[in-house]
């Protein structure tokens, strides 16, 4: 199971408001390109959308289905891959001070997919998240311009350094 996350400089609503947003699906979400609406308002239960995957001269029609929703702090999508077989994918959104943390949990659901889920397909994962949440930061605290919360001035460190602590200064160490 790949669980990654990333506390994006801006508020759950204004991350929410981009998840919410299907159109803008291809613009986080690492593959699809052509995203089209199919089935209900995204990102109601059961809503889908449909969009092209492009793997070099390869190219894949899939579709992802809204499974359960809870608005403004969770989305759990199911991802549909034809043959290889469906993913489940949750984005959960969590206050964290003004900021938000996003919380991206993925798993093979259905099909042969399942069967080759190893440690080499585990990272794979693992890297396209990375790149997944960091579009999602950009698009979000690009959108959200005056609700984007950066970082307290007193968060740069957790540990005060007085004068004369720390290694090497004289205290009767050689």
């Amino acid at each position: 199971m790949a669980v990654r996350h990333r506390l994006i400089q801006a508020t759950p609503r204004a991350v929410w408001d981009v998840l919410a947003d299907g159109s803008q699906y291809a613009r986080w979400v690492v593959g699809p390109s052509e995203v089209t609406p199919r089935t209900g308002r995204w990102p109601q239960a059961g809503a889908t959308i449909a969009y092209e995957v492009r793997l070099g001269p390869l190219r894949l029609d899939n579709e992802s289905v809204v499974r359960h929703v809870v608005e403004g702090s969770l989305l759990e999508i199911e991802a549909k891959a034809g043959r290889l077989g469906t993913a489940r994918i949750s984005v959960e959104l969590r206050p964290w001070g003004e900021q938000c943390l996003v919380i991206v949990d993925e798993h093979p659901l259905r099909g042969p997919g399942g069967l080759v889920h190893n440690v080499g397909v585990e990272a794979l994962i693992q890297i396209r998240h990375r790149a997944m949440l960091a579009r999602l930061a950009r698009l979000c605290e690009a959108q959200a311009g005056g609700q984007c919360r950066p970082d307290p001035p007193d968060t740069t460190g957790s540990v005060a350094y007085g004068h004369g602590h720390g290694h090497g200064h004289g205290h009767g160490r050689a």
